[in-house]
């Protein structure tokens, strides 16, 4: 990350990878379309303080791998195709076809997958990473082969050289900017790497800035004017950086698209944008008295506006949104289980097992953070209210998909009871929940992302020549979307990681997190991660929550 990356569509980007034996090879990944975030290869190796988790030489050839017998879900919508071999030589598929008319080359170690299921690697384009010794492994583990980093952090840098050169463990790896927000902002700037900006001027700086710092998209943020806006999205455009995150209170929607903003968080902005309120709720918006740092008043007093534009829909509104939605391919990531998480946050259950592959401070700075930003003063009437925003929520992602409106797969992990790798097959679940078919929601964390990202001549689906980022499943998804979780086996840039080598994996990172002192994820984790004395004990330094 030294330094800004050209998104505009004509650059050309520089992919290491890793051949099966560990040996990094610098290839050329074409960047088409409106890139929104940078690239970062990724090896299949082990924890930072443990051994290696690279595959060995018997279980991956030099020559090569070839899945035999496979039935390959390609993502495209085509139907399952049964008895297929997919052969994989470095990190590319180089032949695909029926089990009968596929020639294995001599020397290519054969893994017959009779009676499983052939996915692409799953994208996450919305997360919140901590721990260089969590969250890389855990997507991993998921299948989770890209994702886009919705914060920026120094320490990402790092990361990406650790992943570029083998020695950690990672997904294909798309670092945002630091949040550019406005003033006051419901984050406290001495204590959260977020950048406010008052003036024009200013926003021009912070993107200038941003890029610099190596940003490979500029993130915005909830407070930032309409004149704020504009400027942001202008000197974006001049930087060659692509802008996304929430639409900001005081901004309509309708104005962010035609800015150019090309994701959209959260459902932020839509309800307000097909409500028959819509100019009178962003007033109320506006005139919230905030001061920095005040997440809980802004949370708390977003709630009735948010659920009375809910309650005020135009279906005419909606109809004349979707559409501008669907012409310029402006991308909602609804993160379906943060809602969830928000709307039911008294009813969620904290005896979750997957607490085990979080650090003890994580953990229980998650619980604070849900007592104290998510159900202060809340009260039975509220919880009824918040728990009934949910189903509206879903309703919208139908409404939005069937009407062609781009919908990607997100979860921002990061937040409480959102886990890493784990979450986004809950996210996948929601979306069919919502309406969207098992192969729509396969798609939104495949295909989808690609087409967002302009790497769709290399990802996002299964055909020869593309990058072999592959899930193998027990069970078709198809079937029942909820089959993704029932993961044998993943394939990284070629890389095979069998289902022993995977259950490794993920008992390294609870052996991880059990030996997390106290304390060492401020240095380590994200904000959301770093509890310092402040506030009932933990610090109000938290860039990842609903960010």
């Amino acid at each position: 990350m030294a330094g800004g990356r050209d998104f505009g569509g004509s650059a050309r980007q520089s992919e290491v990878v890793v051949d099966q034996l560990g040996v990094g090879m610098s290839k050329e990944l074409s960047r088409r379309g409106a890139l929104v975030a940078g690239l970062a290869a990724g090896a299949t190796v082990g924890l930072a303080g443990h051994a290696s988790a690279a595959v060995s030489a018997e279980t991956v050839t030099r020559k090569g791998i070839a899945f035999t017998h496979a039935t390959v879900i390609d993502a495209t919508g085509a139907r399952a195709q049964p008895d297929m071999t997919v052969v994989v030589e470095d990190d590319r598929i180089v032949s695909l076809g029926r089990f009968q008319d596929v020639r294995v080359p001599p020397g290519v170690r054969k893994v017959d997958l009779r009676g499983k299921y052939l996915i692409p690697g799953l994208c996450d384009m919305h997360v919140h990473s901590g721990s260089d010794r969590i969250e890389p492994a855990l997507y991993v583990a998921n299948g989770v082969t890209t994702v886009r980093e919705m914060s920026g952090d120094p320490r990402f840098a790092d990361w990406l050289r650790r992943i570029d050169d083998g020695t950690l463990t990672g997904p294909r790896w798309y670092v945002g900017s630091r949040v550019i927000d406005g003033s006051p902002s419901p984050w406290d700037p001495a204590l959260v790497p977020v950048i406010i900006v008052k003036t024009e001027a200013e926003a021009r700086a912070a993107v200038r800035l941003v890029k610099s710092e190596g940003a490979d998209f500029v993130k915005v943020y909830t407070r930032l004017s309409r004149e704020v806006l504009r400027a942001v999205a202008d000197e974006s455009r001049r930087q060659g950086l692509a802008f996304v995150g929430h639409c900001p209170d005081m901004v309509p929607l309708t104005e962010a698209v035609d800015l150019g903003q090309r994701s959209f968080e959260h459902l932020f902005g839509i309800f307000y944008a097909n409500s028959r309120k819509e100019a009178e709720l962003l007033a109320k918006l506006e005139k919230l008295k905030l001061t920095d740092g005040d997440y809980n008043s802004w949370f708390t007093a977003m709630h009735p506006v948010e659920r009375e534009a809910a309650l005020t829909q135009s279906p005419v509104k909606a109809r004349a949104l979707y559409a501008k939605l669907a012409a310029r391919q402006a991308r909602q990531v609804p993160t379906l289980i943060l809602n969830h998480v928000l709307d039911n946050a008294r009813a969620i259950p904290r005896d979750n097992p997957l607490r085990k592959y979080l650090p003890k401070d994580t953990v229980e700075f998650n619980d604070f953070i849900r007592d104290e930003f998510y159900l202060k003063n809340r009260t039975p009437q509220l919880d009824a209210e918040w728990a009934e925003m949910f189903h509206h929520r879903l309703d919208l992602v139908g409404e939005m998909h069937r009407a062609g409106v781009p919908i990607m797969a997100g979860t921002d992990t990061g937040t409480p009871e959102v886990y890493p790798g784990f979450a986004l097959h809950e996210e996948l679940g929601h979306l069919v929940s919502a309406g969207l078919s098992p192969m729509n929601a396969l798609q939104a964390a495949t295909s989808e992302p690609a087409r967002f990202l302009g790497t769709e001549r290399d990802t996002g689906t299964i055909a020869r020549g593309k990058i072999a980022d592959l899930v193998v499943l027990n069970a078709n998804p198809l079937d029942d979307i909820r089959n993704t979780t029932k993961i044998d086996s993943v394939v990284l840039r070629g890389r095979y990681i069998p289902s022993d080598e995977r259950t490794r994996m993920l008992a390294d990172v609870e052996k991880a997190a059990a030996e997390t002192p106290p304390g060492a994820a401020v240095a380590a984790g994200c904000a959301c991660h770093s509890p310092v004395s402040r506030s009932g004990g933990y610090s109000s330094r938290i860039v990842s929550v609903y960010s």
